[in-house]
């Protein structure tokens, strides 16, 4: 007859088992995540394949691009948040927010602008390996932050992601793709690493503002404060830049697709942001430079290799292993303790489906806001 100690971890291996089923893990939830991330990589493919087009016509206006996007968010969702009345008004928003919305846009317009600007001084390489540096600073961040917890199998899930842009990158080399300049490759690489950190601290803030206030309110301050800082600095920067475009319908074109392909990955990115996380998502984005690649075999002509169908193949198996398993905040952790093994239970069950408390809006939890005090400083 088993002692209870020894019923007790019976169960809780039989519950491991359960939990990490091939039935559990691919649910339709994973699935449909798998494809909204793919989805965001071949909208940053489009804006990647029309900012191809315009270097090639001689237009070379990063900053004149974001103003566009940021001005169609303002269009819609900021004039949104102005029609609403009571506290999501934007009135009140700015009344109490204004100045963290203020940075958070700064650090948005600012990691676009220098990851653009890096193309000017280092090699496509070294951006491809360089920004994958986001991964870690996301990780670390949000641990802090967030509290978010991972498990080993995160980072086991991470290591393949990075191993599958490796191969990626040595496609590049062994089809001599290097594309870019050299001219000054440590001022390029150091801005490319200056946009993951942005990128990595604007994308928390993110995580942390959809799931607990809302994704229409982020993206009408993004809009709202992302319009007037890239047109100060389009007014300052790209005046001449953008008097000497030679303007047509091509042109006008691939401005627009540009435009809303990156309104389009602003609008979808929350809601894939608050079904997963920042992390998971920016590992999904991973496979962007691989459409890309897909589309320059047939629209510039690049040379094909395998590796490049390993690397895909590799980054969504990493992708797939990074949200088979949920990460867990330490404060669910810490409720826990406090119930018995049934209630442990339910919490994995809740973590499965996506429905932990830990989603919910701070209204929707007894009129308590979520145990996160160091985000909370910040926003």
């Amino acid at each position: 007859m088993e002692e209870p100690g020894e019923e007790r971890q019976a169960a809780s291996w039989r519950s491991a088992r359960r939990f990490y089923s091939l039935k559990e893990v691919f649910t339709w939830r994973l699935l449909k995540t798998i494809a909204m991330g793919q989805a965001l990589s071949l909208l940053i493919c489009g804006t990647a394949v029309s900012c191809q087009y315009l270097a090639e016509a001689g237009v070379e206006t990063p900053m004149l691009q974001s103003f566009l996007n940021y001005a169609l968010l303002l269009l819609t969702y900021t004039s949104y948040l102005c029609s609403r009345k009571g506290d999501g008004n934007i009135l009140q928003i700015l009344k109490t927010k204004w100045w963290k919305y203020l940075l958070m846009g700064l650090t948005d317009v600012e990691a676009n602008y220098t990851v653009v600007k890096a193309y000017q001084f280092t090699t496509l390489t070294s951006i491809q390996l360089l920004d994958c540096f986001v991964i870690p600073v996301l990780m670390v961040l949000s641990w802090f932050l967030l509290k978010t917890r991972y498990r080993p199998v995160h980072f086991v899930a991470v290591t393949v992601c990075l191993l599958g842009v490796g191969a990626m990158v040595g496609a590049d080399l062994l089809a001599d793709r290097d594309q870019g300049s050299s001219s000054d490759v440590l001022l390029g690489d150091s801005l490319v690493l200056l946009s993951a950190v942005l990128y990595a601290v604007s994308n928390v803030c993110q995580e942390y503002t959809v799931k607990n206030l809302s994704r229409v309110e982020f993206l009408g301050m993004m809009g709202l404060f992302g319009t007037l800082i890239s047109g100060v600095q389009l007014a300052v920067l790209e005046t001449r830049a953008v008097e000497a475009i030679k303007w047509d319908l091509k042109i006008i074109m691939l401005f627009a697709v540009y435009a809303l392909c990156m309104y389009a990955l602003y609008s979808v990115m929350p809601v894939v942001v608050k079904m997963t996380s920042a992390t998971a998502v920016n590992l999904s984005l991973l496979t962007a430079d691989l459409f890309s690649l897909f589309c320059g075999l047939f629209l510039f002509h690049y040379t094909f290799s395998g590796l490049y169908i390993i690397s895909f193949v590799v980054i969504t198996l990493g992708f797939i292993m990074f949200n088979a398993v949920p990460t867990h905040s330490a404060t669910t952790e810490s409720d826990s303790r406090g119930g018995n093994s049934g209630d442990h239970t339910a919490m994995l069950a809740d973590q499965a489906t996506g429905s932990s408390s830990d989603r919910l809006l701070p209204e929707e939890k007894g009129g308590e806001r979520a145990e996160t005090p160091a985000v909370i400083a910040i926003l």
